[in-house]
């Protein structure tokens, strides 16, 4: 049966108003949209609607003619040549089709993400064309890149059902799982309710509050409905998603997806030699004994990863420091919520591994 070993909150959800964190309070999870994108997308590939190895412009017609980025030239613009092969929907979903993001690199893809604003797209359409102008990093299934591919995900979910991206979400996934906060925005009535969010400020040695319209959330500044980071919710509501994703695809007596479907989203799809955070990160030991399924990060040896996660466990975070894992050998989910952008550079606190340890400490006991 399912059971609830610990819940815990702590700390200021407001410093202004000096309120604390409750159990109704919303977060944005960021990130933590994606592997919700992935479930609506395996929903269609359930109905026939696409396959794994289909290419990405049999439903993006736009990418036919992207370019690829191949160094750069002497004068210092990029040098392109032609895509080889359209990425596939498999290399889509596990960020190996070379789009860029924009979030880091200063490399001509990533820079022109940021300069095209392709994350402040008004809408999904708008997306399509800007990406459709930017060159891929690297050719299709030649590496790991973090990346825009699940805002594209969100596109062709719109395209293959005919619904707006989140009124496919409200229907087919927050509604059958009981995630009632869970949307693009906070209601006006609700928005007392929104925790504020925080980033480390070196000129006041601590957390500062950050405060702008692209964290506001509220109805009338959301551009598009991003599947690649637009969701808030609760900690219940993200407790819902886990435990259908533990349960196999079920939630109090509804299938949503058929247990082999989240299988194969918890697979390791990444090509020989390459791994997570790969492409243009200095960090190699950032992916260490780990893949990359369908929308979820994979724990494919735990030994290497340094976890006392069970092997196949499977997880993503956000970037306000959400986080969470599924370990199907364990029978267990776990989710934390905060929200601060970054933290104190010098302070070795690691909340992610710290609660690793914290899980799998008690589990021995």
């Amino acid at each position: 049966g399912e059971q609830e070993i610990a819940r815990n909150y702590f700390g200021l959800r407001s410093v202004s108003q000096q309120q604390p964190i409750t159990e109704d309070t919303i977060y944005r999870v960021y990130s933590m949209t994606k592997p919700i994108t992935g479930v609506a997308m395996m929903m269609l590939w359930e109905e026939g609607k696409w396959d794994l190895d289909d290419p990405v412009t049999k439903y993006i017609p736009e990418f036919s003619d992207l370019q690829v980025l191949d160094g750069t030239n002497p004068d210092g613009s990029p040098k392109l040549v032609p895509m080889e092969r359209p990425p596939t929907m498999r290399e889509l979903m596990s960020h190996t089709a070379g789009f860029g993001y924009g979030l880091s690199g200063s490399d001509p893809v990533n820079t022109a993400f940021r300069d095209n604003q392709i994350l402040r797209s008004p809408d999904l359409d708008t997306l399509v064309d800007r990406v459709a102008d930017v060159p891929l990093l690297f050719q299709p299934g030649d590496d790991w890149f973090y990346s825009i591919a699940v805002d594209l995900q969100g596109y062709i979910v719109e395209k293959l059902s005919g619904q707006k991206f989140g009124d496919f979400l409200q229907e087919r996934i927050f509604t059958p799982l009981e995630m009632e906060d869970a949307a693009f925005y906070v209601p006006e009535d609700q928005y007392g309710r929104f925790s504020e969010v925080f980033t480390y400020s070196a000129e006041e040695g601590g957390l500062v509050r950050v405060d702008s319209a692209a964290r506001a959330f509220r109805k009338e500044t959301v551009a598009m409905q991003s599947g690649g980071g637009g969701l808030v919710m609760t900690l219940d509501d993200y407790a819902h998603f886990c435990q259908m994703l533990l349960n196999g695809g079920s939630f109090r007596g509804k299938q949503l997806v058929k247990p082999e479907t989240i299988e194969l989203m918890a697979t390791d799809v990444l090509p020989e030699g390459v791994s997570i955070w790969s492409a243009g990160n200095s960090d190699r030991r950032a992916g260490a004994g780990q893949g990359f399924g369908l929308d979820f990060g994979i724990v494919s040896d735990p030994v290497e990863a340094e976890s006392g996660q069970g092997k196949g466990s499977y997880y993503w975070g956000g970037a306000a420091g959400t986080w969470f894992w599924i370990d199907p050998v364990n029978d267990l989910y776990f989710i934390g919520m905060i929200q601060r952008m970054s933290g104190n550079p010098a302070s070795e606190y690691d909340p992610r591994a710290v609660s690793r340890v914290g899980v799998y400490d008690a589990l021995e006991d």
